[in-house]
């Protein structure tokens, strides 16, 4: 309720409200529900007003995101016939007192097709680095001059490229299983609010709808994104 006597100009709000309580300086319009205070006051729409549907789905969504992301940094791990920095540069060095990752450490690049190029900030650590990248399950060769790391990217072989493929699709399933897990989640959820008389039974059944329509958005995302790498590894 606006305070001292407030009066407003007030439309419905609409989509996913953030509700805050903040004071609304005279005349100006609260950018959540459209309301406009002649004098301060806090906006009344702010105020014991819950939207569980929005919060499911705002929820729901941050969490399929999150599962495309650690598909998409799984990704880079995936060798290819090209030189890929992050191919490395996530690895782990026993440096410092702690594993620190390659990026932390140096500058990765790959000046060249076939090549990927380490330089450490520190020269005292590189041979830390270097052992870091053979000890890896990549199959890879660094050699090193003291200052600069460098590693020739081979040529994968057939068998290479199958083993390469298969392990996209392997991570991919992964992906999916979580984004279901989080539509799972987010059904029960909505099924909670209702018994609890939060959600009524159509807005039950609509939050679902929509839960699912974002379950075949990221399942999507996840498949563009094992399509694409399979076909940078199968690249000859």
């Amino acid at each position: 309720m606006l305070r001292d006597g407030a009066s407003v100009n007030a439309r419905p709000s609409s989509g996913i409200a953030e509700r805050s309580g903040r004071l609304l300086p005279g005349g100006v319009s609260c950018q959540n529900c459209g309301v406009s205070a002649t004098v301060p006051g806090v906006c009344p729409f702010e105020e014991d007003e819950s939207m569980p549907a929005d919060d499911i789905l705002l929820d729901a969504e941050e969490r399929m995101e999150k599962a495309v992301d650690v598909f998409r940094h799984a990704l880079t791990g995936i060798r290819t016939g090209r030189a890929n920095p992050g191919l490395v540069d996530s690895l782990r060095v026993e440096v410092y007192g702690s594993p620190t990752p390659i990026k932390a450490l140096a500058s990765v690049g790959a000046p060249e097709p076939n090549q990927i190029v380490v330089r450490p900030f520190d020269p005292g650590t590189i041979k830390d680095i270097e052992k870091a990248i053979q000890a890896s399950d990549l199959g890879l060769n660094p050699q090193s001059d003291g200052r600069v790391i460098r590693i020739t990217i081979p040529a994968l072989s057939t068998d290479v490229r199958r083993k390469m493929t298969a392990r996209i699709k392997e991570l991919g399933e992964e992906a999916r299983v979580a984004i279901r897990n989080v539509r799972r989640d987010a059904n029960k959820a909505a099924d909670t609010e209702k018994t609890d008389g939060t959600l009524t039974e159509d807005d039950c059944d609509s939050t679902k709808e929509e839960v699912q329509e974002l379950t075949k958005k990221y399942e999507a995302r996840v498949g563009d994104l094992a399509k694409a790498k399979e076909a940078e590894v199968m690249e000859q």
